[in-house]
């Protein structure tokens, strides 16, 4: 009863005004709302139902952008810069970003080792591949130790196990792992939905498997 009620009044509305009603919002004989036919709850919408108003992309989903210079060709700028042996390659895409123009910029990180057992920390342009800023850093002896340890006998540089990687994904970090049982290089890779998953590389084959330690975290 309340049902036709509730219809014939804004029925009513509707042509007295010479308008159109656009929305029915039709209560049962409890007083619940009940949708139109033809649409669904709100609780029923689907996340990808949601989209942006100006680009059309779901909202729940973050296209993941790959950096122009790659961790590959970020490790190779930064070794030209510093000559050394490089351990590692972190692409920095953190809005509170920390580099030496105190700027909030995304950069490559690329840690070096130099022949004389210094260490360097040089910052590359993702976008340009132009080397940013270079500081020396002050690492433990022992760990100096145990990384050139790790790396005798390797015959996979950083920039090429980079490559190997690359394989599965966008490379965002890569660095030497000699704490393992079996020292080999540690890959992050991020696919274009930001979906992210963790590799070792092999430092003498290049072999590229599921980092199975990185599920027990």
């Amino acid at each position: 009863m309340k049902r036709n009620i509730v219809i014939a009044t804004i029925a009513a509305a509707a042509l007295v005004g010479g308008g159109t009603a656009t929305a029915l919002a039709v209560t049962d004989d409890d007083g619940a709302p009940t949708p139109r036919s033809g649409e669904r709850a709100a609780s029923e919408v689907r996340d990808d139902d949601v989209l942006d108003d100006e680009d059309g992309q779901d909202d729940d989903v973050t296209e993941v952008k790959s950096p122009k210079t790659t961790a590959a060709d970020a490790l190779t700028a930064a070794l030209r810069h510093t000559p050394g042996t490089a351990v590692s390659a972190e692409l920095d895409d953190e809005d509170d970003a920390d580099d030496d123009t105190g700027a909030d910029v995304v950069t490559w990180d690329i840690g070096i080792l130099d022949s004389a057992g210094s260490w360097h920390s040089v910052h590359v342009d993702p976008g340009t591949g132009k080397v940013l800023s270079s500081r020396t850093e002050r690492e433990d002896a022992d760990d100096t130790a145990r990384v050139r340890a790790a790396l005798e006998g390797s015959s996979t540089s950083a920039a090429e196990a980079a490559e190997a990687a690359a394989a599965q994904g966008t490379v965002t970090s890569i660095e030497l792992d000699e704490d393992a049982g079996s020292p080999a290089w540690e890959a992050e890779t991020r696919a274009r939905n930001g979906t992210g998953h963790d590799w070792l590389v092999g430092l003498r084959t290049a072999q590229v498997t599921p980092d199975r330690s990185s599920d027990d975290d």
